[in-house]
């Protein structure tokens, strides 16, 4: 009798430890990635890819669902300034968002170009897209992107008044256009990460403890959309966001004494 409350004690412990709300554990991260500050899924793979940011190696990691590293790629002629996000594309081609600007000093932000990751290969070349803000825009932190129709939406990290820009998805250097100013409502609202879904009518966008989640918007009038708070009930440092189907998306965290190291699964309906 005594052994077995000691082991509801026990399993009522390990469930209280590893409470993540409404979030399901998918998989923990590998123990060597220690700041993933992105992830990403593409067209034709079943590896989930993710970065690390600013002060880490300039590399992408393709993992399994059980969070083992199968690619471990080195992009050479890059370098991680401040890698934050990733995006796709519908031909497979990965994009590095390297534009964290945390000292608000940078004026030069650059976007790389994977082609085709899922390969044999170790290290590879990348294209670059280069872009400046726009003219009298101060410097801001960006974390967040998506591509849509053409065009890279790169989100500001505000806790008030944050910022959309665009840039086209062409090679070569470019000048962002401000779509717009935007608050979403309540506090910290501090977007980490972002991406559209496959059928391009659905928006989230990430902060630590929750996701915005944007519909019926016309256009890149995102903001005049229906946007819907979805709470996790479950705060870590949560830097990554992409759509594993129209309807659910995965989530990643970075580590800390308690929480985080873990890719998550999210039901958006």
């Amino acid at each position: 009798m005594m052994f077995q409350i000691q082991q509801l004690i026990f399993i009522t412990l390990f469930l209280s430890s590893c409470d993540t709300g409404k979030l399901t554990v998918i998989a923990d991260l590998p123990s060597t990635l220690k700041e993933v500050s992105a992830t990403e899924t593409i067209p034709n793979s079943d590896l989930i890819w993710v970065i690390e940011d600013a002060g880490n190696k300039n590399n992408i990691y393709g993992l399994n669902t059980q969070g083992k590293i199968i690619k471990d790629i080195d992009v050479s002629n890059a370098s991680n300034i401040d890698w934050e996000d990733l995006t796709s594309d519908n031909l497979g081609n990965l994009y590095i968002g390297d534009f964290g600007n945390n000292s608000k000093n940078r004026d030069d932000f650059t976007i790389y170009k994977i082609a085709n990751p899922d390969t044999d290969k170790a290290i590879v070349i990348a294209e670059k897209i280069n872009f400046l803000l726009p003219k009298d825009m101060k410097s801001e932190d960006f974390e967040a992107f998506f591509l849509f129709k053409g065009y890279f939406y790169v989100f500001s990290k505000e806790n008030k008044t944050s910022k959309l820009i665009k840039v086209p998805n062409q090679i070569g250097k470019h000048t962002a256009e401000l779509v717009t100013d935007f608050n979403l409502a309540g506090k910290h609202h501090k977007i980490t990460s972002a991406d559209v879904s496959d059928d391009g009518k659905t928006i989230v966008l990430l902060n630590h403890d929750k996701l915005w989640k944007i519909t019926n918007f016309k256009g890149d009038n995102f903001f005049k959309g229906t946007i819907e708070e979805l709470k996790f009930d479950h705060d870590s440092q949560k830097e990554g966001i992409c759509f594993k189907d129209n309807s659910t998306v995965l989530i990643t965290d970075e580590s800390d004494s308690k929480l985080g190291s873990n890719i998550y699964s999210f039901k958006l309906n």
